[in-house]
């Protein structure tokens, strides 16, 4: 019996530079397991897959030691966790999606507030609209999440003669860019903001962080843009404002996901949607076979891993 296997949802030869000693198996969420899950020791969770199918193998995996999910969130396997025994990592893909979400950010921001949604559809009519639209320029921008991901968007968003950035996270630290505001400034924060962003993890605490008070402390006008989870959203309460007209929104995920052909969502007014998109570009994977062979080195040569986000039958990461 193999005492290293290793799950992988990428196909092995396709990963150069990965260290010899474990059976590499190539699983990205097919009905059949690639060998017996109690002989896998490290299990990368495929990529976009649902919940179910990520956290299916779970119950079996009774040697792992080590579970990298190639996603920044780990929501999707976290209630898995309590069928693995103690002492197993769960470590995220942090560096691998930061480039992909912040341009795909900057672009819902920059289309909203330029109005290319109703460009486009004003070709498709073959009509020449015109008329004055807001600029990013001098506006105030939220960032509510800010991880790596949160300070990549910033960092895009640095020369475009911003009036400031706001930044607020769990807790307050400063960073070389100014202060971040911990979640309890946020009622005194969202009335300044002109465009606020969403990149927090899912959690208890930030399920339906945005919800009905959330989204009235928002100025009249200003743009939500959601790069985070669907459900720290309230999406009743989301399009009770945007039917309003009050506020408008882009979306790159929802709540449900995927969202219904007959959901309300999709035809309420202001509001751009994409279909969770952010990470999966060309950019993934280098980034991820540069995380997967960096981890696997580590795990090999009995050194700490990086990214772990908690550990299992432990109260704190």
């Amino acid at each position: 019996m193999s005492a290293a296997d290793v799950w992988l949802p990428l196909p092995p030869e396709e990963i150069e530079g990965l260290p010899e000693g474990p059976r590499y198996l190539f699983w990205d969420g097919a009905e059949e397991f690639p060998a017996d899950p109690a002989d896998c020791v490290f299990y990368v969770v495929p990529y976009m897959k649902p919940s179910q199918v990520c956290r299916r193998p779970l119950p079996r995996m009774r040697s792992v030691r080590v579970v990298q999910t190639l996603s920044a969130g780990v929501d999707h396997v976290e209630p898995g966790l309590a069928d693995l025994p103690p002492g197993v990592l769960l470590c995220n893909a942090r560096g691998v999606h930061e480039a992909s979400t912040a341009e795909l950010t900057l672009a819902l921001i920059l289309a909203s507030l330029r109005g290319v949604p109703d460009f486009v559809r004003a070709q498709d009519r073959g009509e020449w609209l015109g008329g004055f639209r807001p600029a990013l320029a001098d506006r105030t921008v939220l960032i509510v999440g800010y991880g790596s991901i949160g300070a990549a968007i910033e960092d895009r968003l640095a020369p475009f003669e911003l009036a400031r950035v706001l930044r607020v996270a769990r807790s307050a630290r400063t960073t070389k860019r100014g202060p971040v505001h911990p979640l309890t400034d946020l009622p005194a924060l969202l009335p300044q903001a002109d465009v606020v962003v969403l990149s927090t993890p899912l959690t208890e605490q930030t399920r339906g962080l945005a919800g009905a008070d959330f989204l009235a402390r928002m100025k009249d006008g200003a743009l939500l843009v959601n790069v985070a989870r669907g459900p720290v959203v309230d999406t009743k309460a989301l399009l009770a404002e945007l039917d309003s007209g009050r506020l408008t929104a882009a979306l790159d995920v929802t709540d449900p996901e995927p969202l219904p052909p007959e959901h309300p969502l999709w035809r309420a007014p202001g509001v751009l949607i994409t279909p969770h998109a952010g990470g999966p570009t060309s950019a993934f994977l280098p980034r991820a076979r540069r995380l997967l062979t960096g981890q696997l080195r580590r795990f090999v040569n009995r050194e700490p891993l990086r990214n772990v986000i908690l550990t299992t039958g432990t109260t704190t990461a």
